[in-house]
């Protein structure tokens, strides 16, 4: 199955981040809190904004290299 980022949303929930990259919840927010993925919150609601998503995704491609 292949997922791909919703080209309409410029800021995905956490379940938008959980099943594009196959996590769960608590790995998501063990990344936001550490930093490695950046969010805002907005409210009581968690955002991340899909470029900070492609350029982390990036990131580990080239890490993985």
């Amino acid at each position: 199955m292949t997922t791909t980022l919703p080209t309409t949303h410029r800021a995905l929930t956490v379940p938008e981040v959980m099943e594009a990259l196959s996590l769960s919840r608590f790995k998501v927010y063990d990344l936001i809190r550490s930093r490695e993925l950046p969010s805002i919150t907005i409210g009581r609601a968690r955002r991340i904004p899909a470029d900070c998503l492609r350029t982390f995704m990036e990131t580990k491609l080239e890490e993985a290299a």
